[in-house]
């Protein structure tokens, strides 16, 4: 392995980490924000305990996410500053924005979110959350406005080699940044969906099982209580698991929704800026208009004449087009057309430049890994459909107020939290590997090979070593391996122990360590990071 290819799984093994806390982050967020603002309405004692459980389960994440989104940023520098060095004009503007004017103000607000209750006015602390919530957001859409500029560079010049900003507000509403970021707030929101369901579930599947709650003739739920452990597992418990299923589950079906929505207009817009990502993902060899399902044959193999292999096994027409043009009868270009497009426009061999290294003069592969596009698109379809018809069964199976005293069923329902955290990450796998051999994708639009792009092959630190970047790959990969057990366990160990993980109030006498019961009223001298923690 070579250092290009050492940085390239380095960066993607990090970087796909890293987003498995993104959208949980997000979603949740926005969850526990509207939760405590129902609260705050109602005064319902329930509502309270899922803003405090689920509360509890997003800064877990949340400082997960802060400790591996560190490296991100460092990385350009240490591992790709060829890179940094030609975009850096354009790049730093987002994420400089993205540090000061979004992660700043949700870390504060959060921590007075944290700090807060009970300390502040309650209208107060609620816009605390709310603050923390859209600051979320706005952190995700400076991120993407970042990458879509690499998907599609706008408002730039090439001047003395570098790619130099010449128009702020084109860069920041680049049309694919527009409809990127709500396809990757829907996916935000499934995953957050499916993690509010599989969790209630396995709470409300314990209640059967432990005989607290029954059902009658009609199969509907006859709740009931066990007081001898305090309140944890009274009626309002119920109410919470319960709610807080039929809420994950609805916004999990609607999230897919949207996503599909979004998805569609994303994916014309692919075709239009980077053709060979999706004629890459459809495995497209030729000019047609079909979508294949399935395609066998020599899918991993490179070049216009092995890409002659693939053979489509079931394949239905039109719809390519369709996700192309919004008609039934264009035909899209395949891979073998594209290819000696892409060598007339940008050349045939890379450039005799010392910042390519081994890879000077070599003739240029256009066309992705089509194994990793090809399939990463599929998966992205599949787990992101497979989590919206285990919503809806979802919603329908527990219209009577319980769920089945099934073990099998429960635990299909916890290993179903994965599904959309598979879609997220497959989707960005997909659009990241699609884009190469390019880091900066050539822009259509600004036409010729002088204009704003550049090769992967040039982008990585010429002074690095390999040995170094395979240190750094095995170090990095073996840190965030713990810190992901560390995750898991602080999830598993919170999500186990209910709500009274967040409110341990809720516990009887003989379960404090003090003489005396503690009470949501009378708990002011409690550590105010007990519930950080």
């Amino acid at each position: 392995m070579d250092a290009l290819e050492i940085a390239r799984w380095q960066f993607g093994i990090t970087t796909v980490y890293h987003f498995l806390m993104v959208p949980l982050t997000i979603g949740l967020g926005l969850t526990v924000a509207v939760l405590q603002t129902i609260w705050h309405r109602t005064g319902n004692e329930h509502w309270l305990r899922m803003t405090k459980f689920w509360g509890k389960l997003f800064l877990i994440n949340f400082i997960m996410g802060v400790a591996t989104g560190l490296v991100q940023e460092f990385q350009f520098g240490m591992a790709w500053s060829e890179y940094s060095r030609y975009v850096g004009d354009v790049f730093g503007a987002p994420l400089a924005m993205e540090a000061l004017l979004a992660f700043f103000v949700e870390s504060t607000f959060l921590g007075l979110w944290i700090f807060g209750w009970k300390k502040l006015p309650k209208r107060l602390h609620l816009a605390t959350i709310w603050c923390a919530s859209l600051a979320t957001m706005l952190s995700a859409y400076f991120i993407l406005v970042a990458n879509s500029w690499m998907q599609h560079p706008v408002g730039t010049e090439l001047i003395d080699g570098r790619a130099v900003m010449t128009d702020a507000w084109a860069v920041f509403t680049n049309n694919t940044a527009l409809i990127t970021f709500p396809h990757t707030l829907f996916g935000a929101f499934a995953v957050a969906g499916g993690f509010l369901l599989g969790i209630s579930w396995f709470h409300l599947y314990r209640r059967r099982k432990e005989g607290i709650d029954t059902v009658d003739a009609n199969g509907r739920v006859i709740v009931g209580e066990d007081l001898s452990l305090g309140k944890k597992r009274d009626k309002t418990d119920y109410q919470v698991w319960i709610k807080s299923l039929r809420i994950g589950a609805s916004v999990a079906v609607v999230a897919f929704l949207g996503v599909a929505l979004t998805g569609h207009e994303q994916a014309k817009l692919m075709f239009e800026q980077q053709p060979m990502k999706m004629a890459s993902a459809e495995a497209a060899c030729h000019d047609g208009t079909g979508f294949s399902v399935l395609s066998l044959g020599d899918i991993t193999a490179h070049g216009a004449t092995n890409c002659d292999d693939v053979v489509a096994v079931f394949e239905i027409p039109g719809i390519l087009s369709f996700l192309a043009n919004g008609d039934f009868t264009t035909e899209i270009k395949g891979v073998n057309t594209l290819i000696p497009e892409y060598q007339e426009k940008y050349g045939k061999y890379y450039p005799q430049d010392e910042s390519f290294g081994q890879y000077a003069g070599q003739e240029i592969d256009y066309l992705p890994v089509m194994e990793v596009t090809y399939w990463g698109f599929r998966l992205m379809i599949t787990f992101g459909g497979l989590s919206a018809v285990a919503a809806a069964i979802a919603l329908w199976i527990t219209r009577k107020g319980t769920v089945p005293d099934n073990k099998w069923i429960s635990r299909l329902a916890v290993l179903g939290i994965a599904a959309p955290f598979g879609a997220n990450a497959t989707g960005w796998i997909f659009t990241e590997m699609g884009r190469q051999p390019f880091t900066v994708a050539p822009n259509p639009q600004m036409g010729g090979v002088d204009q704003v792009f550049m090769y992967t092959a040039a982008s990585v630190s010429p002074t690095v070593s390999a040995g170094e970047l395979l240190f750094s790959l095995i170090a990095l990969t073996s840190i965030y391996a713990v810190l992901l057990v560390v995750e898991l366990v602080l999830l598993t160990r919170y999500i186990r122990g209910g709500v009274a993980s967040a409110m341990p109030e809720l516990e009887s006498e003989t379960h404090q360590d003090s003489t005396h019961s503690k009470t949501h009223d009378d708990n002011d001298d409690d550590d105010v990071l007990a519930f950080a923690y």
